[in-house]
């Protein structure tokens, strides 16, 4: 009766939610030095739907929808960054960072990774794919500095961008202990050992994968082959009560889920007619 509660009260909270797969896995523990935990995994894997803010070939998607103006696209775009919060999920600074250790032997400008790719891997010094080139091609929604300032916002994007930066506040107020969103690495192969042989990689990702396919393929290889490291969160329990403060988290995270959500599904067609 009381699990049936609980996870009728879990539903409740994150039942509506579209933007990823997630499940709750209560953790009994083998007592007072690894007390009873509960544990967030998302089981989606792959790019985040960006929907209007990708939406950059006016040929291809008139059809279907307006393209919003580049500021709009990369306003929201720089938003959905708070979504890390909650989720397991990278960005292209993390794609970068995952790359320079497949490509450029750790190195990270493009003077070190051509001296890696010419003395240590022998390749041609004028066919080198280099950071800057994969920096290159991000599109235009991407940069921060296309970003266009709030009161250059239409007001009902402005009203979802702000209550995504409100969800996001809430929840970090209350960050860390106690928190259903927060996990300390060293403690989830104590609870789950399984992902000791787990990738450190994250599941999902905001970087489009129409722009950089081959390079998404590249960092979620060994991902794909053994398992992502997909916990949303993971917090122990050590005193009954915990379980309230948990539940209070619990709703802030899926607000922040939901303020994203309702980002991604604005409709630029309605303010631009």
């Amino acid at each position: 009766m009381i699990e049936r509660s609980f996870e009728h009260q879990v539903l409740g909270i994150l039942g509506g939610n579209t933007l990823a797969d997630l499940r709750v896995v209560v953790l009994a523990g083998n007592g007072a030095e690894l007390p009873p935990a509960i544990a967030i995994i998302c089981d989606s894997v792959g790019q985040i739907d960006l929907g209007w803010i990708e939406q950059t070939n006016v040929l291809r998607n008139s059809l279907f929808a307006s393209v919003a103006p580049v500021g709009w696209r990369a306003a929201a775009y720089r938003s959905l960054s708070k979504l890390a919060l909650v989720l397991p999920l990278f960005d292209f600074d993390g794609m970068m960072e995952e790359l320079s250790g497949y490509y450029w032997d750790g190195e990270t400008t493009d003077e070190g990774a051509r001296h890696s790719l010419v003395e240590y891997f022998g390749q041609d010094p004028e066919e080198l794919t280099l950071p800057s080139h994969i920096e290159a091609r991000r599109p235009d929604f991407m940069l921060a500095e296309n970003a266009a300032p709030m009161k250059a916002l239409p007001a009902s994007l402005r009203a979802k961008l702000r209550r995504l930066s409100a969800a996001h506040d809430a929840l970090k107020e209350h960050w860390r202990q106690g928190n259903a969103w927060f996990f300390e690495r060293s403690e989830v192969s104590d609870y789950l050992p399984e992902y000791e042989d787990a990738s450190y990689l994250p599941p999902m990702t905001t970087v489009p994968f129409d722009a950089f396919a081959q390079e998404l393929d590249e960092v979620g290889r060994i991902g794909m082959e053994t398992a992502f490291f997909n916990i949303a969160g993971l917090c122990p329990l050590p005193e009954a009560d915990a379980i309230e403060r948990w539940f209070a988290t619990l709703r802030l995270g899926a607000e922040l889920i939901a303020a994203a959500q309702d980002l991604i599904d604005f409709n630029p067609a309605e303010v631009l007619r």
